[in-house]
């Protein structure tokens, strides 16, 4: 990454601008401006999150705030109430109270002698999130928004639930903001009360782990924020980004897809990071992106970006699976619109015999599974790479399956972010537990947008689930994991209004799996697999279940296959890094431990963030994650997850630790939370909080 220091304009910066509400609370801001902006105003980009400016996001933030402002921005990186520098009380994510102060903040803004009155908004995750939410109540000054690693829908593709499954990442992330928000703001900013506010913090926070779980199927709560709703709400101009290594992969082709004003979406191989510092590489030239969004749409400066393709996307060649990349190899593919013309729907019938290909309409056999009819004219490209023709008609078959409660171990990280093993390793135990359906050799295929498997299935209870995964697998056997989805078999018609299965009665399905752009080499094969558990990922059904599968078809996009990059971006650049003393370095573990007695199988993750001093004010901080995911292979009422997160800032010889416990096991009717908060300065335990919860299983 290239690192910039000469901007077109020189800038200062404020580390802690006060914005007053309408309520009489205080928000800090943290702010990048040119020095002439109150006789030259300029436009404004906000960047408003929890995650605590001070401590929290200052290694991205140094990087990216100072050089747009270098071009001409002020920039704001606020931290909302009750979490970091800010007063007030913390709710919950995306609330009501939150998407108000918003629109407050980008008033004000908008009002300030420096600013031109308009403003931009920017956000990775929560503040890609609030970005698309501030959006759609459309406040007048808000004119763009660039969002990363964001969604659409906040039941069906956030932390929470997936396929209407319980994500085990709701009692992951509930944990993560208990110890985030808890913590004390930097006491060299809040002189005179910054214990006060810590107290008050302390005794206010939520434990939000148990607030989601009370909203198990998609109702009221979740439509709140969730901008599918109605996406012609949003008017402002939106740049969305995000990575095939995220688990936010499908808000950009959706974002590109229905939203009636600019539009550009860009996918690249990244983890939950921002691109021009994010890995797998290659990463890209983004705040030249950004720049050129904010351009053209912030001072009406043609920059060419109207003329972009809509959405770009990189292709992934195929490789071997790993449980981290250092980079993809691949290519950039463009497309003029989602969904793309060009791209077509491969259907391939699942039998006793596997993954067949496609069949032709009118053909023998009774199955639904077909090939469109336009992929068998003659010279259809796509049609001849494949291979594809008349096939033998497949034959019917009924395949038993009960999958252990450990499948699903190599599923990885639902959100890889923090930088350690946490990609899906080899698939191949994971396969071992499941149903597969391998197709012959195949020719060179390039898969492009979000396969979907249908299936027919009984059940023998009525309350069950199902993990699909598309599996890339080499010559050798080693399967890579392409895409996967997963569904709760009680809310197959309705995420809002589930309903109980008849055991033994035949049902017909459907599985979206996530969005990908992935290049399946010559002579290798696709393999659907097929599980009834998929732990850790997503917490096991009430008892055993047994699945009989009686037929299906996946639905395969296929891109027509071209050469080299369709589209270009500039190498990254940025402005320069934070000056940090490392006191502790960083560390990632990731393992399974088998207890040969009980039979019990542990995943651990211990996250060591490390702990460093940051140079330019002073503040020393750090922090810990542990988590331990259990199960008893034959019995998911063994569930049990249990995290301990540790976090700690120090000042002048104040040192102040957090330290969060939390822990989610059930029976079959009931889900069961216990949490505990300490606070501690020094040696002294100066607050402790506990929490106990019951919460209903609904279906779940």
């Amino acid at each position: 990454m290239k690192t910039v220091t000469d901007f077109p304009r020189k800038t200062r910066e404020e580390p802690d601008m006060g914005i007053t509400l309408s309520d009489g609370t205080r928000l800090s801001a943290r702010v990048w401006m040119p020095e002439d902006a109150e006789t030259d105003p300029v436009p404004a980009v906000l960047e408003f999150l929890p995650y605590r400016k001070r401590d929290g996001t200052t290694v991205r933030d140094a990087l990216t705030h100072p050089y747009l402002a270098g071009h001409g921005y002020a920039c704001l990186r606020v931290d909302m109430r009750g979490n970091g520098d800010s007063h007030g009380l913390m709710e919950d994510e995306y609330s009501p109270t939150e998407l108000s102060d918003a629109c407050e903040v980008i008033a004000w803004i908008a009002a300030q002698p420096w600013c031109s009155g308009r403003v931009g908004m920017m956000g990775i995750s929560w503040g890609g999130f609030n970005g698309l939410q501030v959006a759609a109540l459309a406040p007048p000054a808000l004119k763009a928004v660039v969002t990363l690693c964001s969604t659409v829908d906040r039941y069906a593709d956030d932390i929470h639930y997936k396929g209407g499954c319980l994500l085990n990442e709701n009692l992951g992330w509930g944990s993560t903001m208990w110890a985030y928000s808890s913590r004390p703001p930097d006491p060299a900013l809040r002189v005179q009360d910054w214990r006060a506010i810590w107290m008050q913090r302390l005794e206010a926070e939520p434990f939000l782990t148990h607030l989601w779980l009370t909203h198990q199927r998609r109702d009221d709560y979740w439509r709140h924020g969730s901008v599918c709703e109605d996406f012609s709400a949003i008017k402002a101009a939106v740049m969305a980004v995000g990575g095939w290594g995220d688990s936010y992969k499908n808000a950009v082709p959706q974002l590109v897809a229905n939203i009636e004003g600019p539009v550009r979406g860009i996918v690249g191989p990244w983890v939950h990071k921002y691109p021009h510092f994010a890995v797998p590489e290659p990463r890209i030239g983004f705040l030249q992106e950004a720049l050129r969004w904010w351009d053209r749409w912030l001072k009406d400066i043609d920059t060419g970006v109207e003329a972009d393709p809509a959405y770009a996307m990189y292709l992934m060649d195929g490789v071997r699976p790993a449980t981290w990349y250092a980079e993809r190899p691949g290519r950039w593919i463009a497309e003029a619109g989602w969904p793309a013309g060009g791209i077509e729907t491969c259907e391939m019938a699942l039998s006793a015999g596997g993954l067949g290909a496609p069949e032709v309409p009118g053909g023998p056999s009774g199955l639904s599974a077909v090939l469109p009819a336009p992929l068998h004219e003659p010279g259809n490209m796509i049609a001849e790479a494949l291979g594809l023709g008349a096939a033998p008609a497949a034959e019917g078959f009924e395949v038993t399956l009960a999958s252990p409660q450990h499948c699903g171990a190599e599923g990885g990280e639902f959100c890889a972010i923090w930088l350690g093993p946490e990609m899906p390793g080899d698939q191949r135990p994971d396969d071992a537990y499941s149903a597969c359906f391998d197709s012959e050799a195949m020719a060179a295929t390039d898969i492009v947008g979000a396969p979907v498997l249908r299936l027919t299935l009984r059940s023998d209870k009525p309350c069950a689930q199902i993990a699909v995964r598309l599996n890339h697998v080499h010559p050798d056997g080693a399967s890579t994991r392409i895409t996967w989805g997963v569904l709760n078999l009680t809310r197959r018609d309705s995420m809002a209004d589930p309903s109980p299965l008849v055991p033994g009665q035949s049902y017909d399905i459907r599985v979206p799996l996530d969005h990908i752009a992935y290049a399946l080499p010559e002579g290798h094969r696709l393999r659907v697999a097929v599980s009834s558990a998929y732990w850790p990922m997503i917490w096991p059904s009430p008892e055993p279940v047994t699945l009989t599968l009686t037929g299906g078809a996946l639905e395969l996009p296929v891109r027509p296959q071209g050469q080299g990059d369709e589209v270009s971006f500039p190498g990254p650049e940025a402005a320069p890094a934070l000056r940090e003393r490392e006191i502790r370095p960083d560390s990632h573990v990731r393992r399974t431990e088998t207890d040969h007695q009980t039979g019990l199988v542990t995943l651990v993750i211990e996250d060591d963030f490390g702990e460093r001093e940051i140079l330019d004010h002073g503040l020393i901080a750090g922090g810990i994650a542990r988590e331990r995911w259990s199960i008893h292979p034959d019995d998911p009422l063994s569930a049990t997850g249990e995290t301990h997160w540790s976090e700690v800032v120090e000042r002048d010889g104040i040192r102040l630790r957090t330290e969060t416990f939390a822990k989610m096991t059930c029976n079959r009717d009931t889900f069961t939370l216990t949490a505990r908060l300490e606070a501690w300065e020094g040696d002294a335990l100066v607050y402790e909080r506990d929490v106990s919860e019951e919460v209903p299983r609904d279906m779940m």
